[in-house]
């Protein structure tokens, strides 16, 4: 095995560790936005994520450099308006939907960066990605697909992570990687900040209770510092496309730990979809040698 392809695969595996993280954080989240607005509460978790990757960054502040601030800018500027119209979107549909049109991001990335990059996707990746959208329909689909408000939202939802992953692959192979993710998250901070006060109808008059505490810390430190600083580290050791389908065992994560944890069910086409999802992950890994 080359060391290129042993970087390759510790990359993969440290990237599902973020689909995990952000899969079982999912109930935590859902927990605390039942009594805190949606973008108050990113706004603190995302304020205390960039101060603590502030922290982490600071001996590579003096690399800071116009480009770093603009290719963070730009990543946050992708993160903060999916969040947004996936947001926005759940006010028009069902969660579900959502769910399931947001994970269609592992579709559109090999296509936007063969269109934007020209790169190449293997043939096994290709197919995987179509196995984990089947995957992700069977699993997270239980209403009628339309395209209506809620849906068109989604859709551009997808298409903003899939611009975050592409370019993230990119931009970390060009400047400091934590310089990128300190001023990713500055900007996904600031902007929540703007869209709570303007849209939300308290940003700091909330209910600082245990459920609050427990979700901006544990999703600041887990799903969001070591996330993005794990997927913008390890996206310079694979592509676009595996990572996209890579993060579609978030929604796997969150249904096994819903159901330990949360107390939820699981139907058997569910499961099956699961493993449909597991079983992508598997063959975009797979390497086959062309016959001379």
């Amino acid at each position: 095995m080359t060391k290129a392809k042993l970087y390759e695969y510790r990359a993969d595996l440290l990237l599902l560790t973020v689909a995990i993280a952000w899969g079982v954080t999912f109930l935590m989240v859902q927990e605390a936005i039942e009594s805190t607005p949606v973008y108050a509460f990113l706004f603190f978790r995302f304020t205390l994520a960039s101060i603590l990757m502030f922290f982490i960054a600071y001996k590579f502040l003096k690399e800071t450099n116009i480009q770093t601030v603009l290719y963070g800018v730009i990543l946050g500027l992708f993160l903060f308006f999916a969040f947004a119209t996936q947001t926005f979107g759940l006010a028009y549909t069902k969660s579900s939907i959502v769910a399931f049109i947001t994970g269609l991001n592992v579709i559109c990335v090999p296509f936007l960066a063969y269109f934007i990059f020209k790169d190449k996707v293997r043939r096994n990746v290709f197919i995987a990605s179509l196995i984990a959208v089947f995957g992700l329909y069977l699993l997270t689909m239980s209403g009628k697909l339309t395209l209506g408000t809620g849906e068109f939202l989604t859709l551009i939802c997808a298409f903003l992570f899939a611009l975050q992953i592409i370019f993230t692959g990119k931009f970390s192979k060009q400047v400091n990687v934590y310089l990128l993710v300190l001023y990713q998250l500055v900007t996904v901070s600031v902007l929540s900040l703007g869209f709570s006060l303007a849209l939300d109808d308290t940003t700091f008059g909330i209910e600082y209770d245990y459920t609050f505490y427990k979700a901006v810390l544990v999703t600041a430190i887990f799903a969001t510092v070591y996330a993005f600083l794990i997927q913008t580290y390890m996206q310079q050791f694979t592509t676009a496309t595996k990572t996209a389908i890579i993060f579609t065992m978030e929604p796997v994560s969150a249904s096994i730990y819903g159901y330990f944890v949360g107390g939820e069910i699981l139907t058997s086409i569910q499961i099956f979809g699961a493993a449909l999802i597991i079983v992508a992950t598997l063959v975009s890994e797979l390497q086959f040698k062309r016959k001379k």
